[in-house]
């Protein structure tokens, strides 16, 4: 079976670690970072090891990249040269933001198998979406391996890469839009009387429900929103208030504002 590396154990990386060691045995992982503590405490809780970038290198076939992109060139001042004396097959899964697979091929200073990845926080429970890529290094069977070893971390969808960055202004960032809308629907309880603990409950299954219906019924959100309108109704008039305090619209500028920014990282 494969072996698998990954360099940087922050948020995305750790969800990553647990999402992967569901389908590969704890033996074939290896795990690295700069904050030594943060890579012993995950390891411990998978029961896998810890190395430097050379035993990652010597041990890996898979390595994940989860480091920021500010951090990349000091990254690969030493893995560089581990790629390019090396002569085992090596693909790298990046999941650096707003950085392009030519790029991760320019650093490492040889033509190397790349898969390109926008995975987002909900898949450290298995919920997630994972936006994938690959270059023509990477074969039809190690893509495959890929996807069906992510099988935990949630929903895996393969899109061009001139379209990465568009689908990660959803998928990538909407958690934080999602939060932020049930952190409001949640205090909008609070104020017509609710307890704290019953709003939060009430906003995160609402959520959560209205997005598996979307999925479920393969209907149109326009048409779902339908037909919870009654006419002259509550709901009704709740979306008017929305939509006079221009929220698709905001929503929109939201979604394009972290779509524009990955071409200034």
């Amino acid at each position: 079976m494969e072996k698998y590396g990954f360099i940087g154990t922050g948020n995305m990386g750790s969800a990553l670690v647990k999402a992967v060691s569901k389908k590969v045995p704890a033996e074939n992982i290896i795990l690295n970072d700069v904050d030594l503590n943060k890579a012993e405490k995950l390891a411990s809780q998978i029961n896998c090891k810890i190395g430097s970038l050379k035993e990652t290198t010597e041990f890996a076939d898979f390595i994940y990249i989860g480091i920021k992109p500010q951090s990349i060139e000091k990254l690969f001042d030493e893995f560089g040269p581990l790629l390019r004396n090396t002569n085992k097959r090596i693909i790298l899964v990046s999941m650096l933001a707003g950085t392009e697979i030519n790029k991760i091929e320019l650093y490492a200073g040889k033509k190397i198998p790349v898969i390109r990845i926008m995975p987002n926080i909900a898949c450290s429970i298995g919920e997630g979406t994972t936006l994938y890529t690959a270059n023509s290094e990477v074969t039809k069977n190690e893509l495959k391996i890929f996807a069906d070893n992510m099988e935990y971390s949630g929903l895996c969808i393969e899109l061009p890469e001139k379209l990465i960055n568009a689908g990660s202004a959803i998928s990538g960032c909407g958690p934080a839009f999602m939060f932020m809308m049930a952190e409001a629907l949640a205090d909008a309880g609070v104020e017509c009387g609710l307890s704290r603990k019953i709003s939060y409950e009430l906003a995160a299954q609402t959520i959560s429900g209205s997005g598996k219906l979307i999925i479920e019924s393969g209907r149109l959100p326009a048409s779902l929103k339908d037909d919870v309108c009654s006419p002259g109704g509550t709901t009704i008039e709740g979306v008017f208030q929305l939509e006079n305090g221009n929220f698709r619209a905001s929503v929109m500028k939201a979604v394009k504002a972290s779509y524009e920014k990955n071409f200034k990282l």
